[in-house]
């Protein structure tokens, strides 16, 4: 009896490092992954004006100023002010990010943008169609899946020629590690090479370009001197 109590206390410590260190490798895998999951969505809204103020600062005055402006809504973005330009005025949340941005699911993240007429046609589309398949609560596989398909049916545009965006924001928050890093301008062209703008290249002004090609589009960014208001950016600005 002795023998048998014994052995069962030894099943069930055995069984119990099974399951400490099955705690300890989740918790060692979630702090790589620092966003595994989708925050409550609350933590991604704004409060309206706030949210038109930072979009508008994307761009200098004489652009924002008569361009439309989106937010997040409870139900994807929605037109907040109509605009007289052409250009769109928003501001990105983290699932703007590649699929495997260890920051695709930062609640922190804050990214305005202003695209000019083009990349209002052809780029801001993408992201209404992420942003509502986030809010219907896909994986990030299935959005990316989704993505493809939408842009095999053609029930996405492909991108226009001249496609791009103001980003010089002081306010924006584009990562935990970068804050909000410089001011730029985003350019962005169908899939091509990179080395095809010079792109990372010693003294070349096109510092970052990356390839995406779920999305089927090559980004270059180039970094401006000043911010939208005017002030000057630091050379070591981050």
């Amino acid at each position: 009896m002795k023998r048998k109590s014994l052995r069962t206390i030894a099943l069930r410590s055995f069984s119990l490092l099974v399951v400490l260190a099955a705690a300890r490798q989740a918790e060692a895998q979630d702090a790589k992954v620092p966003y595994p999951s989708m925050a409550p969505l609350d933590q991604y809204l704004m409060e309206r004006n706030a949210e038109i103020a930072l979009a508008r600062s994307a761009a200098p005055e004489s652009i924002s100023q008569d361009a439309e402006v989106m937010v997040l809504g409870r139900h994807g973005y929605e037109t907040a002010v109509k605009g007289k330009n052409g250009f769109v005025c928003v501001v990105q949340r983290s699932w703007a990010a590649g699929i495997d941005d260890p920051e695709f699911w930062n609640p922190k993240l804050r990214a305005p943008i202003c695209f000019n007429p083009p990349g209002a046609r052809s780029c801001l589309p993408l992201l209404i169609k992420r942003t509502e398949l986030v809010l219907a609560a896909r994986s990030k596989a299935q959005i990316f899946e989704d993505i493809q398909a939408a842009l095999d049916k053609k029930k996405l545009p492909t991108m226009e020629s001249g496609a791009m965006g103001y980003m010089m924001s002081k306010q924006g928050y584009l990562s935990d590690r970068d804050g909000h890093w410089h001011p730029h301008l985003m350019f962005f062209v169908p899939l091509t090479e990179p080395a095809s703008w010079g792109a990372g290249l010693p003294g070349s002004p096109v510092v970052v370009a990356f390839t995406d090609t779920l999305e089927r589009l090559t980004v270059f960014l180039i970094p401006v001197a000043k911010w939208s208001d005017g002030t000057a950016a630091s050379v070591d600005e981050h």
